[in-house]
């Protein structure tokens, strides 16, 4: 299953949710009716005077209690669910709206600063960068939880808005190569659609637990009231065991629709977790290091537990199980271990190494402080350079580098690339790689990706010394000569390692940083592709936009598929014949060989904006062909320069397809 089929998976998951979802109320629509019919009947041979009409009834107690289920009282009782459902369902959805980073603070996580100096933070944020870039996702922040047991998690609506939680114990007990794997398996939640799954999950099952919720509010109130009046009036206090009674059917209600629901949540996860560990061995071909990680979680005391107060609402995100489960394997939102274990290294002894004991001996032998003792557990690994980096040409001149490969690696990065994302990091200059973890650093790397080298500059400078921060001005000056020397092929990958300490800045901060920027695109009067991929991937990770839920086919979006290609053929071919040969050659692959060629051979930029928001509601189903078009009009003339490559990542982001870096 590739990465489109995934996706459409994932909507096809959501929308089987639903059907669950909506058999559970209608299954609590009819338990309730018959619940309150009988409560009306038992309150009525307590006191008939109370219910004139019921007097009038004859035949047996059943024939009674069938004429109270009136089409009224079932349709109130069902409005009555409905409502209290969707508003509690809607309620949860509301408060986890802000993605990953709502749910990373309702576990207690804490992000952890771009431009820490700890040895462990830094071996975590490094393996996180290379996975993002070798994926063509945004680096996600990190949020450190302080659990000693060893566990992770991803969550947000889309790799826009993506997190990656990881425990203290995770990140201190696993060597490089295990963590790797743990946040290999990570990202395939990230890429498969697994995160907007989980939290409408959530949304769903606390809708469910509001009815059981109500009814100890009921059944409280009606203690209450029972006991005010126990000694006042026999008949209120009989209306108040009657209201605490019908508060423990609600509980009673509440919680078992609650239960269904999470064998939903368990079954569905479950399944889950086996594609994300597969995908992690896809993804390192390192089956050892995730074996590893889950064979030291079965060797713990502390195994993969989340003690946090929030644990059990967010178990079905964690990489370990969070929660101990109820009735066996029924309930448990992971696998077995040893079943994990068996499936990614089938030759696995069976046997769990002793991880506390190692942690005792290691802390004994070492006099240093708590950072050794960890590194010293972890394993040599844990801080082992990356390997020496071969030099990536700028320029592409074979087609071989953009084929029908490039589009299964699309949510399914190679080794390959994990290596060629630790190349480029390593290439970059270590003082450009700790600029960008710092939110006033980071601003002035991409202000100076987009300063010019002609007489535009002048004004770009000055445009920062009015309206920039005093201290990112000054970054600004100091950074400027190692930015401009960079090859262009580490440009966006710098860019992309800001984005984490570009996310730490405050609303105000964010629109004059933004401000910045399109000034210094529009100086010279002209946007270019460089400085239009760097803008989009910009506006993607920072303003995450909601994912449409009208989806289109592609034979509805014509004009914007004309749109595009137009754009892309005049943008990478030297003439007007070229230009139109690559630009009729993808057209006929997307079925609209009669339309024309737009523009007057100048490159449009709103136009490509235009057509952009018109093929973000495009079927996943779908995107393959048209980035194979796109493949196609850029290939025409026999080479892939950078340039194009960067414009066709750029474009397959907006339509959240991440593309991975270009293989020498």
């Amino acid at each position: 299953m590739n990465f489109f089929e995934h996706q459409d998976q994932a909507r096809k998951n959501t929308r089987r949710l639903i059907a669950f979802f909506s058999l559970a109320v209608l299954s609590l629509i009819a338990i309730t009716t018959v619940f309150v019919a009988g409560f009306l009947y038992y309150f009525d041979s307590q006191n008939q005077k109370r219910f004139e009409p019921l007097q009038a009834m004859d035949g047996g107690n059943a024939s009674q209690l069938l004429q109270l289920m009136s089409w009224e009282l079932v349709a109130g009782i069902a409005a009555a669910v409905i409502c209290v459902v969707l508003i509690g369902s809607l309620y949860k959805l509301s408060q986890l709206s802000g993605g990953g980073e709502k749910v990373a603070a309702s576990l207690g996580g804490k992000r952890l600063q771009p431009n820490t100096t700890d040895a462990n933070e830094r071996k975590l944020q490094n393996v996180v960068e290379e996975m993002a870039i070798a994926s063509g996702t945004p680096v996600p922040p990190v949020f450190i939880m302080e659990e000693a047991s060893i566990n992770a998690f991803a969550a947000g609506y889309d790799a826009n808005d993506a997190v990656i939680g990881v425990t203290r114990g995770c990140m201190e007990l696993l060597n490089r190569e295990e963590l790797q794997g743990v946040i290999a398996h990570e990202f395939s939640h990230i890429l498969h659609g697994d995160m907007r799954i989980n939290i409408r999950l959530i949304g769903i099952l606390h809708g469910i637990l509001i009815i059981g919720l109500l009814g100890s509010l009921l059944m409280r109130s009606g203690a209450y009231s029972s006991a005010g009046y126990r000694h006042r009036s026999s008949s209120r206090s009989k209306e108040g065991a009657g209201i605490a009674l019908l508060g423990l059917g609600f509980i009673i209600i509440g919680y078992a629709g609650t239960f269904f629901g999470k064998l939903i949540k368990s079954a569905v996860s479950r399944q889950r977790e086996f594609l994300a560990d597969a995908s992690a061995v896809q993804f390192t071909r390192d089956p050892s290091g995730i074996s590893s990680a889950l064979q030291k979680i079965g060797g713990y005391s502390e195994g993969s537990k989340i003690h946090h107060a929030n644990a059990e609402e967010f178990s079905h995100m964690y990489f370990g199980e969070g929660i101990a489960s109820s009735f066996s394997n029924m309930m448990a939102t992971h696998p077995p271990l040893p079943t994990r274990i068996e499936r990614i290294q089938p030759n696995w002894s069976g046997q769990f190494p002793n991880v506390d004991a190692q942690l005792s001996a290691a802390s004994n032998a070492s006099a240093g402080n708590t950072e050794e003792r960890t590194s010293s557990f972890a394993g040599t690994h844990s801080a082992a350079p990356i390997s020496a980096a071969a030099p990536v040409e700028s320029v592409q001149s074979s087609t071989d580098v953009l084929n029908t490969s490039t589009l299964d690696d699309i949510g399914n990065p190679r080794p390959e690339h994990v290596q060629k994302a630790q190349q480029l990091l390593q290439q970059i200059p270590d003082a450009l790689k700790d600029a960008a973890h710092d939110p006033f650093a980071a601003r002035a790397i991409v202000y100076n990706l987009l300063i010019q080298i002609d007489t535009s500059a002048q004004q770009q400078w000055q445009q920062l010394k009015q309206r920039a921060h005093p201290v990112v001005y000054k970054h600004t000056l100091a950074l400027h000569k190692q930015v401009q020397q960079l090859p262009r092929n580490e440009k966006l990958p710098l860019l992309e390692i800001c984005i984490p300490a570009l996310k730490t800045l405050s609303d105000p901060q964010h629109k004059v940083f933004k401000e910045n920027v399109v000034a210094l695109i529009k100086a010279d009067k002209k946007v270019d592709i460089f400085e239009w991929s760097l803008y989009r991937i910009l506006l993607n990770s920072l303003e995450p936009q909601a994912d449409s839920s009208q989806r289109a086919a592609l034979k509805h979006l014509a004009v914007p598929c004309q749109q595009l290609v137009s754009t892309l053929a005049t943008a990478g071919h030297d003439n007007e014949k070229s230009a139109g040969d690559a630009y009729h050659q993808a057209m006929s692959q997307l079925g609209f060989a009669n339309l024309p060629l737009l523009g007057d051979g100048n490159i449009s930029l709103p136009m490509l904006d235009s057509a952009i928001k018109q093929l973000q509601r495009l079927k996943p189903l779908q995107k393959p062909a048209l980035l194979k078009a796109l493949m196609a009009c850029i290939k025409h003339d026999g080479k892939v320069t950078t340039e194009e490559y960067e414009l066709f990542r750029a474009i397959a982001e907006c339509l959240n397809c991440p593309v991975p870096p270009l293989l020498d």
